[in-house]
């Protein structure tokens, strides 16, 4: 089988050759820190062997669990939010019909989300739909008591309890911690399916745990490429040295840009069913490397859209920033372009090339474009969109970003800033054990 593979020619000129080889020296003790467990957050590498290590038994009673989900309801609910939902809808939507809900051939469930957001509108609508529907809830927490998730689980567990009765329960499962925290103990109560999310996986590097499997299987997908994906990915980057290591050189470049002054990373992508690998690979990053007043931004645009709203600022905009353009070498649809009589739009020097011709044109003199204009550009090639290519993709983003962060010399597995916004919140709605916090912030307001 193939592998993605990196691309660094349109990086290379913007880089100062000294600053690759000092990250490029440091690349295999930060990998051995990785595999060993001697680099900082050495409580959440469990995802570094993970694909490796995945038991078949616990595919399988995934698979069982999906298929009867998949067999008694017409909508499957994933309740979580940041890594809990992110990379299975990352996923999900990779794979999925552009046009599902128009298409009347597929048996899987409906896939929706609830819990990453507070929205009353949001929340209101869902249940609208979900009303008379049967519908089942895959509710992801290692603790049960985050904010987003544990309200929306409330509503939705009331109004499915309300339909279903008694059998309410045979319609939850839950994915949470081995043995404590409210979702545990409730599900250990209500008698839940339950599948465990591994203490020593944090959240955005979950996607190859129960968290992102289940929801995945769920909607019809293949897991077993998916893990055979990142299983090959792991084999390739923890025996291969720099000079053929695409986790290692992506970090070391990366790092070399930021050190040049690139302070804004910008995923680009030219289908537009990656959109939603983006906004998982912006958290992975985000949350990993954003922390001791260091770290490179990440952003996103799908182009060729975007081109007509954010190229402008990317070709002439202040020169802070880098791009890494995911590439898939082969669609999975055919269709080219028609000749007509009138050739109105003068586009029948076009006739009979495939649209992915255009497009790879549009790639390439973007990619031109924008070097020119002084953007470096990574470029990722992916043979194809499908299960197995994803589990490779994903497995190399996580690998380089705890390779990037060693080198960034921040613990890239912890997130101490997130509870900030926490903290004040709680204060502000008058959660017992906050009342000093509470006095405070309405100080802080009222002045």
């Amino acid at each position: 089988m193939k592998k993605i593979k990196l691309d660094l020619k349109n990086v290379s000129p913007f880089v100062d050759e000294a600053t690759v080889e000092k990250y490029a020296e440091k690349a295999s003790d930060f990998r051995n820190d990785l595999l060993n467990g001697t680099g900082e957050g050495s409580d959440f590498l469990g995802w570094v062997e993970l694909p490796s290590n995945t038991p078949e038994e616990l595919v399988a009673e995934i698979e069982d669990v999906a298929t009867h989900f998949r067999n008694t309801v017409d909508v499957l609910v994933v309740v979580g939010i940041g890594g809990s939902y992110l990379g299975a809808k990352a996923v999900i939507d990779a794979l999925s019909h552009s046009f599902d809900m128009m298409t009347q051939e597929n048996e899987n469930p409906i896939i929706l989300y609830a819990g990453q957001n507070i929205n009353e509108d949001y929340l209101s609508e869902l249940k609208e739909v979900l009303r008379g529907v049967t519908f089942g809830i895959c509710v992801i927490s290692k603790s049960g008591t985050t904010t987003e998730p544990a309200i929306a689980f409330r509503v939705l567990k009331a109004l499915l309890e309300e339909q279903e009765g008694e059998d309410a329960s045979n319609y939850i499962v839950a994915i949470t911690d081995k043995e404590k925290g409210a979702l545990r103990t409730l599900a250990d109560q209500k008698g839940y399916k339950t599948f465990v999310i591994p203490d020593n996986v944090g959240g955005r590097y979950s996607v190859l745990t129960p968290v992102g499997l289940l929801p995945i299987a769920c909607a019809g997908f293949d897991i077993k490429a998916l893990i055979a994906g990142a299983k090959e990915m792991q084999k390739h980057l923890l025996l291969t040295s720099f000079e053929s290591n695409i986790a290692m050189q992506y970090a070391a470049f990366r790092n070399a840009l930021y050190d040049e002054g690139k302070k804004l990373e910008i995923l680009v992508n030219y289908h537009p069913k990656l959109a939603n690998i983006s906004e998982w690979w912006k958290q992975l990053y985000g949350e990993s490397e954003g922390k001791d007043g260091k770290g490179i931004f990440p952003a996103s645009v799908n182009f060729t859209t975007d081109l007509h709203s954010m190229g402008q600022y990317i070709q002439d905009g202040e020169r802070t920033l880098f791009e890494t353009v995911l590439s898939v070498a082969l669609p999975n649809q055919e269709i080219a372009i028609p000749e007509t009589e009138e050739d109105l739009d003068n586009l029948n020097y076009l006739a009979g090339k495939r649209l992915d011709d255009v497009n790879k044109s549009a790639e390439v003199a973007t990619t031109l474009a924008h070097v020119d204009g002084g953007v470096p550009n990574f470029r990722i090639i992916i043979p194809r969109l499908d299960a197995y290519y994803l589990g490779q993709l994903i497995y190399f983003f996580e690998f380089a970003c705890g390779l990037s962060g060693y080198m960034l010399g921040v613990n890239p597995f912890d997130q101490p800033g997130v509870e900030a916004y926490k903290k004040n919140m709680f204060a502000l709605l008058g959660k017992p054990g906050f009342e000093d916090e509470t006095e405070e912030i309405n100080k802080r307001i009222e002045e």
